[in-house]
């Protein structure tokens, strides 16, 4: 496994070695002694489907913020990361890049940061360990679209994205 480093501290791109053959595919999505030195501790592992064009996020935790390192096990996704830290040299920075089932890139996203996803196939099976357990007393969001971050989706591969009705409503970073 391999562990990138991106243009926002904190952000991480894991590269797993994916072993194929005319059968299929074999890879580790997470080894500790290759990446506790890299990545903190999880205790929660999530996943969820979803159809082509769905839009999920910009969620965060106001309390108890979340690390989390993303993959995708079936699709492609266009994922984003967004540093939310008002403190922080790179606050209002966003990080994106596809994850897919071809190459197995995993994201990490520290706690701090508002993370989205674009379902670009189909169906798209997404998978994250997070650093803290989800509290629905302290989720927040922000617009997709937010001006302040101008994140470049690529809204061209899927047409107007899906939004469920609480990220339809969240309101722009003050």
């Amino acid at each position: 496994m391999n562990v990138h480093t991106t243009a926002i501290p904190g952000v991480l791109v894991v590269e797993p070695r994916v072993y194929r053959d005319p059968r299929g595919f074999f890879l580790e999505t997470y080894r500790g002694d290759l990446l506790d030195a890299h990545l903190p501790t999880f205790v929660q592992h999530n996943h969820s489907r979803s159809r082509q064009g769905v839009l999920r996020g910009l969620h965060f935790q106001r309390q108890n913020p979340q690390g989390k390192l993303v993959r995708v096990s079936q699709g492609a996704i266009f994922d984003v990361a967004v540093d939310i830290r008002t403190d922080s040299p790179t606050f209002r920075q966003w990080f994106g890049l596809i994850l897919d089932d071809e190459d197995h890139r995993q994201l990490y996203i520290p706690p701090g940061f508002a993370h989205g996803f674009l379902v670009l196939s189909e169906i798209a099976d997404v998978e994250y360990k997070c650093t803290t357990p989800y509290d629905p007393d302290s989720q927040g969001g922000l617009p997709f679209d937010d001006p302040a971050f101008e994140i470049a989706w690529p809204l061209m591969a899927v047409g107007a994205p899906v939004l469920s009705e609480r990220d339809r409503q969240w309101t722009p970073l003050p």
